[in-house]
């Protein structure tokens, strides 16, 4: 009987977590929003037919707040928790197209946030480290990860803007909250012919005035540094900023 209860009990759990997945809803929205990316912004399109697959099969809507789930698909930046947001559809794709994402590459991620962005780049890369400053964040982004068999990823908690020195050099560094300068601990983790993406800001009474998509490779010439786009990403704040050391 007790064998039973626990099998009937393991079988609802069971249910219960896979039913938002199997939901025929979210692949349509997902064809919708990659249909939308394809046609964004005409300067800046989104064609890598790569990155689209990624963001056609990966459930965004399992990286929001379940109050938030009917808005997953819309691009726009949501709460998280935390004053933390997940990225809006268009930015995680136009910054993944950015890095040129090969399957042998290994790919540094500062900010783990929701685990949406590592998750798009495991189904094109080899290796995914991403750090999160935020031990909630990390711990339930790793969690959601794992749980969505994400292998090919791993999560730590720490300052981001250090790197994550022990397992570089990396292929393609990709920074996902704004700082005011570019960290040179992430500069030296950069493999030579590897790509930094990172959105850069100046700060201004607490918020920022501008922020620029910066593109940096490293050659043997030397670093070659390009700007993209004028964006709008969260500053590290409150906790997280009292947490950053550099």
């Amino acid at each position: 009987m007790a064998w039973l209860l626990r099998t009937v009990l393991a079988s609802c759990i069971l249910a219960w977590s896979a039913g938002p997945a199997q939901d025929t809803r979210f692949p349509e929205q997902r064809q919708a929003m990659v249909a939308r990316l394809a046609a964004y912004d005409p300067d800046h399109p989104i064609k890598d037919p790569r990155v689209l697959d990624a963001m056609r099969e990966v459930p965004r809507h399992l990286f929001v707040p379940k109050h938030l789930v009917s808005k997953a698909y819309e691009d726009a930046e949501l709460s998280i928790g935390k004053g933390q947001t997940i990225s809006p559809p268009f930015i995680v794709a136009y910054m993944t197209q950015i890095l040129e994402p090969k399957s042998s590459d290994k790919v540094l991620e500062i900010g783990t946030g929701s685990g949406y962005q590592a998750a798009v780049l495991s189904r094109l890369v080899g290796e995914v480290y991403s750090i999160e400053i935020l031990p909630v964040l990390a711990k339930r982004s790793e969690q959601t990860l794992r749980g969505l068999g994400y292998a090919n990823v791993w999560v730590r908690i720490g300052d981001g803007y250090r790197g994550w020195p022990e397992k570089g050099p990396f292929d393609a560094i990709i920074v996902t909250c704004a700082p005011d300068h570019i960290p040179e601990p992430l500069v030296e983790q950069l493999a030579m012919g590897g790509r930094l993406v990172i959105p850069v800001g100046v700060a201004k009474t607490g918020k920022w005035s501008t922020q620029a998509l910066v593109v940096i490779r490293k050659t043997e010439k030397g670093m070659v540094e390009e700007r993209r786009l004028i964006v709008r990403f969260l500053p590290m704040k409150g906790e997280a900023l009292r947490r950053q050391r550099l």
